[in-house]
């Protein structure tokens, strides 16, 4: 097992100081993670909105895992202007990610990961790019921020990562149980010639990662919910060269960090562009049309 602490920082307000080895580290291991990115009033107040929010309810939707538990989500294209769109559009987030990946980014999805207690699902192997290369993004600019709602460990389903993982590239992806995951044949291989980690982090910690590093998740099988927050960008330039059910290329208003406790506990649907049902990526992948 891998030690995550050389891919380490700490947020320390005002904004989070991408360095040169900040940058360095992320291209070198493909993801970092920001300790406290959000403090305990922006985390507190994201979690009361998620709870109270009737859309939750409305488009959450499951996915079998194949070891008989469902992963469940639900998930949304544009930011929006609650507290999860002023998250996903402010300094510290969609700033950060810019610096990291070199270039203007846009709001490419955001989803809340809902692994409730005894029953949460796992996710399989995957990499973002697995999915999002059938999505007609032609490069690997892309990246993902997962932000722990809750405490996440080993006992209730952690995100596991594989750095450096990035570097091998695109690996195909194929159906496993009802979500689409890496060819195992070739994740055992990598597996055994580079590292794994889990990633244990405090509610409102960040992992931003390339949408090339492998990653999965264990069941919940804990008494403690494991929600979990994951905001996807892509770089400007890398607009998507066909329709699909994420946006092309949006312009993201970028908002000062303030501007997140400012919002409150506020929840507002309008604009947002839920997803009615599964995101089917396995159609995607066969190249039939999308839904």
């Amino acid at each position: 097992m891998a030690d995550s602490s050389a891919s380490e920082f700490t947020f320390s307000a005002p904004d989070f100081n991408v360095t040169q080895d900040v940058r360095d580290c992320f291209n070198e291991m493909g993801y970092i993670i920001v300790r406290s990115l959000l403090d305990k009033e922006e985390v507190n107040n994201l979690k009361t909105a998620l709870e109270r929010d009737n859309m939750r309810t409305k488009y959450t939707f499951s996915r079998d895992d194949g070891f008989d538990k469902k992963a469940t989500y639900f998930c949304w294209n544009h930011p929006g202007n609650d507290i999860t769109g002023m998250i996903a559009r402010s300094e510290k987030v969609a700033g950060t990610f810019e610096k990291l990946l070199g270039g203007e980014v846009y709001h490419y999805h955001s989803k809340l990961i809902l692994k409730e207690a005894f029953t949460g699902g796992a996710h399989v192997w995957h990499q973002d790019y697995g999915y999002w290369y059938h999505n007609g993004c032609l490069s690997p600019d892309m990246g993902t921020v997962f932000i722990a709602v809750d405490k996440t460990d080993q006992s209730n389903g952690c995100l596991k990562i594989v750095p450096k993982s990035h570097k091998i590239g695109r690996i195909d992806h194929i159906p496993v149980g009802g979500q689409v995951g890496a060819d195992l044949e070739r994740v055992d291989h990598i597996l055994k010639r580079l590292p794994l980690i889990h990633l244990e982090m405090e509610a409102g910690d960040a992992c931003f990662f390339h949408c090339n590093v492998l990653h999965r998740s264990e069941q919940n099988p804990s008494p403690n919910r494991r929600w979990a927050f994951l905001l996807a960008y892509n770089t400007a330039a890398n607009d998507p060269v066909k329709e699909h059910h994420h946006p092309k290329y949006t312009p993201l208003t970028k908002v000062p960090n303030s501007a997140i406790k400012e919002i409150g506990v506020s929840t507002d649907p309008r604009g947002k562009d839920f997803f009615e049902g599964e995101m089917n990526e396995m159609k995607a992948i066969k190249g039939e049309a999308e839904t």
